[in-house]
């Protein structure tokens, strides 16, 4: 099984995630942000505020988390952030939802992208056909006293 493909293609998944960044007095603030773009090598794209906190927080520390859940998938992905001020790929990404932070829309000066370069992830996938699977062997390590086994597909950490 390709766990870095499996990775990619769950935050793919998602809309929004959240964005988990180290402040000036050195505590992790987390917000919810969201994802504007995951690229085909897990590169993913936010929009944000130049002004704002967790831009503040890129010039001190760029290391960053960013997590997503839903009902039976969890994604956390460890990586770099960088701000970046390319028009081009604004115009690319732009989504009308987004006046709602930005009024002036796409021509707002005060709009930046957010570039997470991923280091490393990882998943837990519980949906489907997998997710009985698992509830089965948990059931039946459960019963036999001992830690439920789970492969690749359920559950993977991934070097990218």
């Amino acid at each position: 099984m390709d766990t870095q493909q499996k990775l990619i293609d769950l935050v793919k998944e998602f809309d929004n995630a959240m964005l988990v960044t180290r402040s000036n007095d050195r505590t992790l603030d987390a917000r919810p942000m969201a994802i504007a773009e995951v690229e085909e090598d897990g590169q993913i794209w936010f929009v944000t505020d130049r002004n704002s906190g967790k831009v503040a927080d890129l010039m001190l520390d760029v290391e960053v988390a960013v997590t997503m859940q839903s009902g039976h998938k969890f994604v956390s992905i460890s990586g770099t952030a960088e701000a970046v001020d390319d028009r081009a790929k604004l115009n690319e990404l732009w989504k009308e939802a987004w006046k709602v932070w930005f009024p002036e829309g796409k021509a707002s000066q005060a709009i930046v992208l957010l570039r997470i370069e991923p280091l490393h992830g990882q998943y837990w996938d519980n949906s489907g056909l997998q997710g009985v699977s698992y509830l089965i062997k948990a059931g039946k390590a459960y019963l036999q006293g001992e830690r439920p086994k789970t492969d690749e597909a359920t559950n993977a950490y991934v070097p990218l």
